[in-house]
């Protein structure tokens, strides 16, 4: 037992420490005034400012670094992280409250011991440091007492945890009931009725039955919540036919590009280093003799052929071994010839023969290259100008009709993704703009600007249904087809049930074997798997499927196989899964029932002081 109080004594420091740092570092101090020093209590454990303060921070330096934005306050209140906090507080306290009124804390010896096991209060030879922990606790913000009252609560909350979880087992008809239902597999023969089977033609639907079934799908057709916005914008592939350039400014740019534009020959190569000359002299006899290939070689060395090659070079590149590796064929081996790292063996995987392009043949990719990024730097340059422009009352329309920026709008929603609103950063300004935001020049991120206005909120509306009768027709034609396969289905479903094949009605079987619940059958229709999971072995079943109707008939059940690896990890997962969300809700039972017994205050006065100080 002592072993174990240990164990998790040396872990709640740990944790502790890194909280208490992470609380104090992160947002600066926390001033508070009028003597608030407590939020509330449970029974007699009060629950302080600073526990709910840090435990605040905490969750919001978690949620910053897990989406790699700054949080405020309000932020934090709009996600409900400060009433989780305060349920997490609250929690805590209770426990403090159960431990204190039973008797169960860490003792004296167990502290000292834990503390002077952690490396971070230790000295240069390894063993407790007075100096240290003081020094980290009051980089920490504590005071030693402070800090060791916080172990014996965490360690005194964690042996409660300890006791409910380690203690819940679960009896093993409550596993095997789980296992026999996940692990319990299905057989079944199923065909596709498809529309080309129809025996008699689709009746012409009336309006009335058009209406009927577009009321009926009205979700289908309802439009969610639009934006109507107005917007101003200019990219550079709207100006970049207007960027003038001169031949000078091309001929800058190609010699400046010289190497990219003439290529000199070039190698594949692979290389292999051998520590002396006579070494690489035997490795050479092998391969010329036919006794070893130069795959073998690298194989020898325990090597793989990417740790040999160097990809393409020229001559120049190979030093003193570049003549003779350039004289020599493709796939051929030569050497030994020298290299940085001693002598090595070389084979040519491939010649790249030298390209040239001259001025002229560059122009092309020079001028559509360079007016592009001229045209980012003009608009770079007007940007600044555009947006003083909107600042000083100028509208967007004024805006477009005095410069070379295009006005546009768009019916916004969720869907739109045509036009400005393929740009993900004006989606995400289109989710949040409001009413009352002022237009300003943002950037679109390929060297593009805009500015926007919402003009209009439209609330989810169904579309009118002479705008979508084609749609609405379509829909019932596919739901009419399906309902009078699925009669045609149910015929032959019987006739299956009383003897007669499925290659006797001309259907085409697919059989599935031992499938469980959860298989993934991509070809399968999804209606199959749920009904051979309620149908008893042997029955025949008519099913509807999209614009086509499917015959199945359930061929076996077999039990779950429990000798199977397989079926022993599912059975190892369900235990403790199980375990744990009764231990869970156990653990949930447990707390509430303290709160109930001690009695929970909280002061919201004090609660809002903490936010009002908060930093």
């Amino acid at each position: 037992m002592a072993r174990g109080k240990s164990s998790i004594s040396k872990t709640l420091v740990w944790g502790l420490l890194i909280l208490v740092v992470m609380g104090f570092g992160a947002f600066g101090t926390v001033n508070f005034s009028g003597g608030v020093s407590g939020i509330g209590s449970v029974g007699d454990t009060d629950i302080s400012t600073t526990d709910y303060t840090r435990a605040l921070q905490n969750e919001m330096r978690a949620f910053e670094a897990q989406t790699g934005q700054p949080m405020t306050l309000d932020q934090a209140q709009q996600f409900g992280l400060d009433r989780q906090v305060l349920a997490q507080v609250v929690t805590g306290a209770a426990l403090d409250d159960e431990a204190q009124r039973i008797g169960l804390s860490v003792g004296d010896d167990q502290v000292a011991e834990a503390l002077s096991e952690m490396p971070a209060f230790q000295g240069p030879d390894g063993k407790f440091s007075r100096e240290s922990y003081a020094y980290a606790l009051k980089n920490a913000g504590l005071t030693e007492a402070e800090f060791e009252t916080d172990l014996r609560h965490e360690s005194a909350r964690n042996l409660i945890n300890a006791a409910i979880y380690s203690g819940t087992a679960l009896p093993d008809t409550y596993v095997d009931t789980l296992l026999g239902w996940a692990g319990e597999t299905r057989s079944f023969t199923w065909a596709r009725i498809g529309r080309d089977a129809l025996e008699t033609g689709l009746p012409v639907p009336s309006d009335d039955e058009l209406q009927a079934w577009y009321d009926d799908h009205i979700d289908q057709f309802t439009m969610p919540e639009t934006k109507v916005i107005t917007y101003a914008w200019i990219t550079p592939d709207m100006i970049v036919d207007s960027v003038e350039l001169d031949d000078a400014a091309l001929q800058a740019a190609y010699d400046e590009r010289s190497e990219e534009f003439n290529l000199p020959e070039r190698r594949l190569i692979e290389r292999l280093v051998f520590g002396d000359d006579a070494e690489a002299q035997a490795a050479m006899a092998r391969i010329t003799s036919g006794e070893i290939d130069f795959e073998g070689l690298v194989e020898e060395r325990g090597l793989e052929l990417s740790d040999t090659d160097m990809g393409d070079l020229t001559e120049d590149a190979l030093g003193e071994a570049g003549a003779e590796v350039f004289a020599a064929g493709s796939g051929d081996v030569v050497g030994p010839l020298p290299s940085n790292l001693g002598p090595a063996l070389y084979r040519v995987n491939g010649i790249l023969q030298a390209q040239e392009t001259p001025f002229e043949e560059a122009v092309p990719q020079l001028r559509d290259e360079l007016a592009l990024d001229r045209a980012r730097r003009v608009i770079e340059g007007m940007a600044q100008s555009l947006d003083d422009e909107l600042a000083g009352g100028a509208t967007l329309e004024e805006l477009a009709g005095d410069t070379d920026m295009e006005l546009g709008q768009i019916e916004w929603n969720q869907q739109s993704d045509q036009g400005i609103a393929g740009y993900d950063v004006f989606r995400e300004a289109a989710q949040q703009v409001t009413e009352d935001d002022y237009p300003a020049i943002a950037e679109l991120g390929d060297g593009g600007v805009y500015a926007m206005r919402l003009d209009e909120i439209r609330p989810p509306a169904p579309r009118p249904f002479e705008e979508v009768r084609a749609e609405v027709a379509e829909g019932w034609d596919k739901d009419k087809t399906t309902e009078m396969l699925v009669a045609q289905a149910e015929d032959l479903a019987q006739q299956i049930k009383d003897g007669a094949s499925f290659e006797d009605l001309g259907l085409e079987p697919t059989r599935e074997e031992r499938l469980t619940r959860d298989a993934q059958i991509p070809e399968m229709p999804a209606a199959l798997l749920p009904a051979a999971f309620e149908m008893t072995e042997g029955e025949t079943r008519a099913l509807p499927g999209d614009g086509a109707a499917l015959v199945m008939q359930l061929d076996g059940i077999a039990p779950v196989d429990r000798d199977t690896d397989a079926s022993k990890q599912l059975e190892g997962l369900l235990r403790d899964r199980a375990a744990n969300s009764v231990a869970q809700d156990l653990f949930r039972a447990y707390v509430t029932d303290i709160q109930e017994r001690a009695g929970v205050s909280i002061d919201q006065q004090a609660v809002n002081a903490v936010h009002t100080n908060f930093r």
